[in-house]
């Protein structure tokens, strides 16, 4: 007769309170109240699928219960240890909730609640799913929970304690049990293994603790199921095919092109994964895990990596990617997972995504514009990427040239003439369009004119209307800004007086003002307009005419 086979996650089922796994807040409260015995008459313990409610209520009723005494650390020799152990000790009353809601089950259940134990210290009840009980089966529990028998201790199990009456959830000392780390699911399965003898890697037992979602049962059920799937042996490329996730080195690969910024090779590369039929929700999962990897790398420099990307690898692609690239794949990556849904088809789905990463990362010329000189000082993005500069940015340069040529003739300091100024700083509007800023602090920016600047000192004028726009978090993004865009340290100083040159805020809505004032003078002029004005004696109504914009 062969033996049977008994799953891993019942045969290595913790016993006590050292054997558990995670949990530690948990097994601290509950070490502490048996050893000074102030235990609590009920116990409500809360958490997601096999995080280890009941494990934990059966390891405390067994150190109630135990012939040696009430204690943390049972023997787990005597009889009452051994039936627990078991489930056949008859002063442990388990009870599933879920299939005993009715108000009779519950009655019939706490009729022998009065009498004492049979064999043990304790009468222990032990109700899983206790959500699932109706309202009156909570009634009739209510009053056992609030004057119980000295000898009866309840221990309450549930995955949504938010279903429990406050009744109930006055009465008892709740525990929120905690999902349990990938790390500590997987360096458990690997210490198992190794107690089994059974081979693996340690990359396959890091996809069962990813797909285990913090549960350890759920984990030691899949190890279980890859151990069967590979023919005795948990590897990693029977973990992705028995998981359905795309291999690590699809997704190392994706990272590379995206590195490369060459769509045309993303896609092929992408187009070339359909014929290993994956799931492109995982796919993008992987992505995104990856990025994360890099990201860290990237802040946290001896960030060592793991079991499915080592050290090396993230280096190396942290060095190919910017900081602002990485940023901005991983978020387009979480998002594209969630909008998968919405395709027309899986596939088309994750090749938009890809296409939206490289469409919509940060351009070299504007990322590049403060290293680039031209005539003396900074040259603008339109002037490092090769693109003619638009209307309103020719116009708001020269309106500023303007205005400082005039300031310096009254002997005003401008930008890039006060005491101290150093090369580079001429042009405010042409800086403030290279700092990379966003809402108020540009606001404040663009409000402001350059006075001077003697090493990390920058001095700005700025019109005492506009003072509001001054928040010491809005001076702090603004310093920071320019502290990139100088390559040193910087401390702003404000001074509060009305800028003689125009400020670059002032600069656009001129030429904004002009292009309108031009827009009108052509639409004006139109044969086409002036037909119908003599015809219908039609009349223009100026605040309608806006320019085109190219």
């Amino acid at each position: 007769m062969t033996e049977t086979y008994t799953a891993l996650a019942r045969k290595w089922r913790p016993r006590s309170f050292a054997e558990l796994i995670g949990q530690d807040h948990v097994r601290r409260a509950l070490v502490n109240a048996l050893e000074t015995g102030r235990v609590h008459h009920a116990f409500l313990f809360t958490g997601t699928r096999g995080v280890g409610k009941t494990t934990i209520a059966r390891i405390l009723a067994k150190c109630l219960n135990c012939e040696t005494g009430v204690t943390p650390i049972p023997c787990g020799q005597c009889a009452s240890c051994r039936e627990i152990d078991a489930g056949r000790f008859v002063d442990l009353i388990e009870v599933d909730a879920a299939s005993r809601t009715k108000v009779d089950d519950t009655r019939e259940l706490l009729d022998n609640v009065q009498y004492a134990p049979t064999r043990g210290r304790y009468k222990v009840y032990l109700i899983d799913e206790v959500h699932m009980l109706s309202t009156h089966s909570f009634n009739a529990l209510l009053k056992t929970l609030e004057e119980p028998p000295p000898h009866v201790k309840f221990l309450l199990a549930t995955t949504d304690p938010q279903k429990l009456p406050v009744t109930v959830l006055s009465r008892c000392l709740q525990f929120n049990l905690k999902r349990i780390p990938l790390a500590q699911i997987a360096a458990h399965l690997r210490s198992i293994l190794e107690k089994e003898g059974i081979g693996f890697e340690p990359a396959g037992l890091a996809l069962v603790g990813q797909a285990a979602d913090g549960s350890m049962r759920d984990g030691l059920s899949l190890l279980d199921q890859l151990i069967a799937f590979g023919g005795g042996r948990a590897g990693e490329a029977e973990a992705r095919a028995m998981l359905g996730t795309v291999a690590r080195d699809h997704v190392q690969q994706l990272v590379e092109r995206l590195a490369k910024a060459d769509a045309a090779e993303l896609l092929r590369y992408a187009q070339a994964l359909d014929e290993w039929a994956p799931d492109y929700a995982q796919v993008l999962d992987e992505l995104a895990s990856l990025l994360a990897r890099i990201a860290l790398k990237q802040v946290v420099k001896d960030f060592e990596g793991d079991d499915l990307y080592p050290a090396e690898l993230l280096e190396r692609l942290a060095g190919a990617i910017p900081a602002e690239d990485v940023q901005l794949y991983y978020q387009t990556a979480i998002v594209g997972r969630r909008d998968l849904a919405l395709a027309p088809d899986p596939r088309t789905g994750f090749e938009m995504v890809l296409l939206r990463m490289v469409a919509f990362r940060p351009q070299a010329g504007a990322i590049a514009a403060p290293q680039a000189v031209q005539g003396g000082r900074p040259a603008g993005p339109d002037v490092v990427s090769g693109r003619s500069p638009g209307p309103v940015a020719s116009a708001r340069a020269a309106a500023c040239s303007t205005a400082s040529a005039a300031s310096a003739a009254d002997g005003v300091p401008v930008a890039g003439q006060g005491h101290g100024s150093q090369p580079g700083d001429q042009d405010w509007a042409a800086i403030v369009s290279a700092l990379e800023l966003q809402g108020a602090a540009r606001q404040l920016a663009a409000h402001c004119v350059l006075v001077g600047r003697e090493g990390a000192v920058v001095r700005l004028a700025l019109d005492p209307r506009s003072k509001f726009m001054r928040t010491p978090a809005v001076e702090e993004r603004l310093a920071q800004a320019l502290a990139k865009y100088y390559g040193q340290p910087v401390r702003l100083e404000f001074t509060a007086v009305v800028p003689q040159a125009d400020t670059p805020a002032q600069a656009d809505q001129r030429a904004s003002q002009e292009q309108a004032e031009s827009a009108r003078r052509a639409f004006e002029s139109d044969p086409g307009v002036q037909g119908f004005r003599e015809r219908f004696s039609a009349t223009p109504l100026p605040e309608t005419i806006r320019p085109v914009k190219s």
